[in-house]
């Protein structure tokens, strides 16, 4: 695999983003390039808001009211993408993570604040190149599949369940 810029930029002051993070990320990006065999130079970008922000986002987009944790802009579609004329890397999209959203999953889901974040990097990179959950079915078991590929690889693998027991 060539290079990857990964460009991440916070835009929220709701969570002090814990050191080590960005290195994750970039990791998460790299590691995510690698098992689908993507060989071109790419640019992703990156970015941490809050709740608010990303609930105004999600409306705006999706058509959604609500908060949400993680979204996606790809960038390209089947495996087409815009190219930075200067660099000449592949423009794969913008990753927008709410980081209050993460806090709130990693205490729900009883893992760390970095596994959380890592997964949800992971997730929405396999967004970008093209994968999707929404209908369910297979094509979400694919990808879910991938993401534990992934986070295992690079020593996020899960340790707890995600099932939640009814109170």
């Amino acid at each position: 695999m060539n290079q990857v810029k990964v460009i991440i930029s916070n835009d929220q002051k709701e969570v002090k983003i814990p050191s080590g993070i960005r290195l994750l990320i970039r990791r998460c990006c790299h590691a995510v390039l690698e098992e689908e065999g993507f060989t071109d130079n790419a640019e992703v970008s990156v970015r941490f808001v809050d709740n608010e922000t990303i609930h105004a986002l999600n409306r705006e987009y999706r058509n959604v009211d609500r908060e949400t944790d993680v979204l996606s802009f790809p960038l390209g579609e089947n495996g087409e993408y815009d190219t930075n004329l200067d660099t000449g890397a592949k423009l794969l999209g913008d990753i927008v993570i709410s980081v209050e959203k993460a806090v709130e999953q990693s205490e729900m889901y009883n893992h760390t604040l970095q596994r959380e974040i890592g997964f949800l990097t992971v997730h929405s990179m396999l967004h970008l190149l093209g994968y999707d959950h929404e209908d369910g079915g297979i094509e979400e078991v694919r990808m879910r599949e991938k993401e534990e590929t992934v986070l295992t690889k690079i020593g996020l693998k899960r340790d707890n369940s995600y099932y939640m027991e009814e109170e």
